[in-house]
C-alpha cells in the first residue's frame, strides 16, 4: 500500500555529495549475431495488443548518497530515447554501488498501429485502447523543499478498468503532464510483488521507513505470462501481503515468438555455457547419466530384494506416475564396483539442459544440470575448528543445477542462478567471473556439489555463530565445458518432436535409498575433542546445523523439482 503525503523532511545526509555516477555493463566480449530466427534478439516484442522495446540508456532524475556514501546510494531514473510511437510506463532505480544494469519497457499500441497503417478502426480501439493516459497523479513522497535538492514520487491515478505500471520522480513540486507516462487496460496486466529491497531510511520527524522496491510478475515460472516493466514502488506502509497499486504487463501472444529456435538455443549454450570447476580434493565427481547406468547402477522396487541392471538409455525405468517410493535407484552390491562408481567418470559428464520461457517469454531460462554419482560426507565447521564427517552428508546419487537467463530483447546474458541445497540466488552479470569471453565460471562446492559464483567457503547454517556445513570451492584441473559437453534434454515451447526428452528424464522416483544417519552418536564424538569453552550442548548443535544432516532422502531427478515449471527457488 502506498502512503499519500505533501512533504516529508529531507534525509540524514548530504544530497551534494558529487558521487561517481554508475556506469553501464558491458559483457567482456562483444554478442555475437545470432542464427536466423523469428522474434528472438529483434529488440522489440509483441505481447499481443501491446508491443514492448527495451530501454538500456537510462536518464538520471535524481540521486541521492546516504551519509555521503556511494554505497548506500541511489540513482532514480527514466527512459531515455523512447522510439516514435511507444511511451513510458514508469521510472527506474537502482544502488550506487553496482553498474548500471537495469532497464525499463515502453509500450505502444500494437493493435492500433496495425489498424491505423491498415486505415480502419473499430469502437473497441476507439473507447478502450490498450494504453490511456493518466487521470492525474498522487504525490506519494516528497523531500523536504527547504533543504535544496528535493524530489517528488508520483502515482500515476489510471483511468477506471486500466492500471498504473510505474512510479514518477521529479525535482520540482510541480506535478508531471499526463502525457509523461501511460497507464496499461487490466487485461492486458498482471499483478506484481515487491523483489529486491533499493533503499530504506528514516527522516528525522517521522520514524516510519521510506522504502523503495524493485518489482517482479506475483506468479512466475514456464506457463506465466506476467512481464516486468522494469520499475520500483515506494511507500511508507508497504505490505508484501497487500496487492500492488502498480501492475506488470500480461503476454497475450502466445507463439511466443520471441523465444529462440533450436539453432539459436545452441548459439547461445556455446557462447555462454559456464566452465564448472570441482575442487582440487573432490573424490566424487559427475558422469554421464549412460555411464552411471551401464557401470552397475541398479533398480529397485518394494518387496524385491534384489535390484535390476539399467539400461543405458534408461528405458527399463517406470516412467511417469508419482514419487510414491515403488522403486528407487541404487549402486551395486559389490563393495569395489559400488566405490568404483561412487567416484564417477569426468570424462563422460556433460550438463543436461532444459529451455524454457520466464516473464512471459521476454526471458529465456537455461537451466543446465549436472550429475554426480554420489554425495560425500560434509564438513562440519564449529566456531574456529573444522571437522570432517564420516557419513552425515552422504548420499546416493546428486542432482545439482544453475541457470543462464538471457534477455529475449538482445540475446544478452542477464543472471545466473546458483542452486545451493535447498536455496539458491540470483547472481547479476556483472557479479560473475567469465572465462573464454562471456562464459561464466561455476565452481561446485566440494563433495555436496553447490553451485557458487566464486572460490571460497560458504556457510551452510549460522553465520553470525560460525556454525554449519562448509561448502569449500577452488579452481582445479577437474571441470566440464558446458559450452561443449552438453545434451538439450528438453524445451517444451518448440513443440512435439523438437527435443526427443531421454527415457530417464520420465523416472519420477528416487535416485537414491532413503539414509537415515546416527548423528547424534556422531555430534558426541565431536563434542568430546572441542575444547571446554568451545562446547555447545548436543541439543543446541543440532539446533544449529541444517536438518537434512539428519537423514536423506535420495534425490528426484530433474523434471521432478519444483524449478523444473516454476521460477528458481530463492
Amino acid at each position: 500500500m502506498l502512503s499519500c503525503c505533501d512533504c516529508f523532511p529531507c534525509w540524514d545526509g548530504d544530497t551534494e555529495f558529487d558521487f561517481h555516477k554508475p556506469e553501464p555493463f558491458s559483457l567482456p566480449s562483444p554478442i555475437p549475431q545470432w542464427p536466423q530466427g523469428t522474434g528472438f534478439a529483434t529488440g522489440k516484442i509483441n505481447l499481443g495488443e501491446l508491443e514492448v522495446f527495451k530501454i538500456t540508456k537510462l536518464e538520471s532524475i535524481w540521486n541521492y548518497n546516504v551519509l555521503g556514501g556511494e554505497a548506500k546510494g541511489v540513482t532514480f531514473y527514466k527512459p531515455g530515447e523512447i522510439p516514435d510511437g511507444f511511451y513510458c510506463l514508469g521510472y527506474y532505480c537502482q544502488p550506487n554501488d553496482q553498474p548500471l544494469r537495469g532497464h525499463l519497457l515502453v509500450a505502444r499500441d500494437a493493435a492500433a498501429s496495425s489498424r491505423t497503417e491498415a486505415g480502419s478502426t473499430d469502437k473497441i480501439t476507439l473507447h478502450h485502447p490498450a494504453l490511456r493516459k493518466p487521470l492525474n497523479y498522487t504525490l506519494v513522497w516528497s523531500t523536504d523543499p527547504h533543504n535544496g535538492d528535493c524530489s517528488y514520487f508520483w502515482l500515476p491515478n489510471p483511468p477506471m478498468g486500466y492500471k498504473a505500471m510505474g512510479i514518477l520522480v521529479t525535482n520540482t513540486s510541480e506535478e508531471p503532464e499526463v502525457e509523461e507516462v501511460r497507464c496499461v487496460r487490466e487485461d492486458l496486466t498482471e499483478s506484481c510483488e515487491t523483489c529486491d529491497l533499493i533503499l530504506s531510511t528514516e527522516s528525522d520527524m517521522n520514524k516510519t521507513p521510506f522504502q523503495v522496491y524493485s518489482t517482479r510478475p506475483w506468479i512466475r515460472g514456464m506457463f506465466s505470462r506476467g512481464v516486468s516493466v522494469g520499475s520500483f514502488v515506494c511507500g511508507t506502509y508497504l505490505n508484501s501481503e497487500e496487492e500492488l497499486d502498480i501492475a506488470c504487463l500480461k503476454n497475450l501472444n502466445s507463439s511466443l515468438n520471441a523465444m529462440p529456435n533450436l539453432d539459436q538455443i545452441h548459439a547461445l549454450i556455446k557462447h555462454y555455457g559456464p566452465t564448472v570447476f570441482f575442487h582440487p580434493d573432490e573424490e566424487y565427481l559427475p558422469s554421464s547419466v549412460p555411464w552411471f547406468f551401464k557401470n552397475g547402477a541398479l533398480l529397485y522396487q518394494d518387496g524385491k530384494p534384489k535390484g535390476e541392471p539399467i539400461d543405458s538409455r534408461g528405458s527399463n525405468l517406470p516412467c511417469g506416475g508419482t514419487n510414491d517410493g515403488a522403486f528407487w535407484i541404487d549402486l551395486p552390491e559389490d563393495d569395489d564396483a559400488r566405490n568404483s562408481l561412487k567416484k564417477g567418470n569426468l570424462e563422460s559428464a556433460e550438463l543436461y539442459v532444459h529451455v524454457k520461457p520466464e516473464q512471459g517469454g521476454t526471458f529465456t531460462d537455461i537451466a543446465m544440470w549436472i550429475f554426480c554419482p554420489f554425495n560425500g560426507p560434509v564438513t562440519l565447521k564449529v566456531g574456529l575448528l573444522s571437522i570432517a564427517m564420516t557419513k552425515i552428508g552422504e548420499h546416493v546419487s546428486d542432482w545439482e543445477h544453475f541457470t543462464l537467463r538471457v534477455s529475449n530483447f538482445t540475446g544478452e546474458l542477464w543472471q545466473v542462478y546458483f542452486s545451493e541445497h535447498s536455496g539458491g540466488r540470483w547472481r547479476d552479470a556483472f557479479e560473475l567471473e567469465y572465462i573464454k569471453g562471456n562464459k561464466p565460471i561455476v565452481y561446485s562446492s566440494k563433495h555436496g556439489h553447490a553451485s557458487f559464483p566464486h572460490a571460497g567457503t560458504y556457510l551452510q547454517g549460522s553465520t553470525k555463530l560460525g556454525t554449519g556445513v562448509r561448502n569449500d570451492t577452488a579452481k582445479s584441473n577437474f571441470f566440464v565445458d558446458s559450452s561443449t559437453k552438453y545434451q538439450i534434454i528438453a524445451a517444451e515451447y518448440l513443440g512435439d518432436g523438437v527435443v526427443t526428452e531421454p527415457c530417464w528424464l520420465q523416472f519420477m522416483r528416487e535416485w537414491g535409498p532413503t539414509i537415515v544417519y546416527d548423528s547424534k552418536s556422531e555430534i558426541d564424538k565431536i563434542l568430546n575433542l572441542l575444547p571446554f569453552f568451545m562446547r555447545f550442548s548436543v541439543e543446541n548443535l543440532i539446533d544449529l546445523l541444517p536438518t537434512e544432516l539428519y537423514g536423506e532422502e535420495g534425490p528426484t531427478g530433474p523434471k521432478e523439482k519444483d524449478n523444473w515449471v516454476g521460477d528458481e527457488r530463492c
